[in-house]
């Protein structure tokens, strides 16, 4: 059973930065691709940034590239979301998704900007 718990989320003025992290259990990070999602009021969960080989390839959304950065740490089995110089778009609740695009999420994280 893939178990995900994210963590790292609250609130941060607008500049600010957050890490989030997501830690596994039934699933190895490193043999698998992995998403951050985060899901706005109002709007439709959009896929932020994902580690999409086990070598670490990486892909971004363009509203985050730049300012966030997706790692993962293979001796902890935790996947990182460095997130920098945060806006108030950046509103929403983050959730983890392992292997990516497959039915197992987290219970998400709210990160909340402020103008």
């Amino acid at each position: 059973q893939v178990q995900l718990v994210e963590s790292g989320g609250g609130l941060v003025q607008a500049g600010g930065s957050l890490r989030l992290s997501c830690a596994a259990s039934g699933i190895t990070f490193r043999f698998n691709r992995i998403g951050w999602h985060r899901q706005a009021p109002g709007k439709q969960r959009e896929l932020v940034a994902a580690i999409i080989s086990s070598g670490g390839s990486t892909k971004y959304a363009d509203s985050v590239k730049g300012r966030f950065t997706i790692s993962r740490d293979n001796a902890k089995n935790t996947v990182y979301l460095q997130m920098n110089s945060l806006k108030p778009e950046d509103t929403a609740v983050y959730y983890c998704n392992a292997p990516l695009d497959s039915l197992y999420w987290g219970q998400g994280t709210q990160v909340t900007v402020s103008s």
